[in-house]
């Protein structure tokens, strides 16, 4: 099997994106976890207790989102930055960089047919999401709930996919891609 070898630019897009990625995904974890606004309402409501002071649920509410504010606007700039990563990607192979994957080459066994078809779900999914998002902010006021219930989707595939693609990785290390991961890192391999 021919050693694949990764190139500066497709090193330094592949691991923006991961990072971006992963940024993102920690600001949803937050927002669905300790940052959740009933649960910080909660919080709020039962330290004003120990304090003689009160607040009403919806204020609590109100004052847990400004709380999380600036951290969801990180998601929002995130956002941002990944569509400017996906415009290069998808730019990218107009100058010879980075190809597209092809899943209709015949001479392609099945495993790696669907290594490509996985790229291009995934690729149309973030499509979808950087849309979706663009959307919520910038798009009508009346689209914003329905635009944002399908953006919100967008976890799924994306969890999917990053389970998908490093247990692929793993696999391929351990079987026969041996060195992929050091030569996505470095960009080492056969010249």
């Amino acid at each position: 099997m021919e050693t694949t070898t990764y190139t500066k630019v497709y090193r330094i897009i592949h691991w923006a994106i991961a990072i971006t990625f992963l940024l993102l995904l920690i600001t949803i974890f937050l927002r669905l976890t300790w940052m959740n606004k009933y649960n910080m309402a909660d919080i709020i409501q039962e330290y004003l207790k120990t304090t003689n002071q009160t607040l009403s649920y919806d204020e609590a509410v109100l004052l847990a989102k400004q709380i999380r504010k600036p951290m969801w606007e990180w998601h929002i700039y995130l956002g941002y930055v990944l569509v400017g990563l996906f415009s290069i990607r998808f730019t990218l192979p107009f100058f010879g960089k980075m190809k597209f994957p092809n899943p209709l080459a015949k001479e392609l066994s099945l495993k790696v047919k669907f290594q490509k078809w996985a790229y291009i779900i995934f690729y149309i999914c973030v499509v979808g999401s950087l849309i979706t998002g663009l959307l919520i902010e910038w798009g009508p006021k009346d689209w914003k709930k329905p635009v944002e219930e399908i953006h919100e989707l967008g976890v799924y595939y994306l969890v999917g996919f990053i389970v998908i693609h490093l247990a692929g990785v793993v696999i391929a290390e351990f079987t026969n891609q041996k060195g992929i991961i050091s030569r996505i890192v470095s960009g080492g391999g056969k010249k």
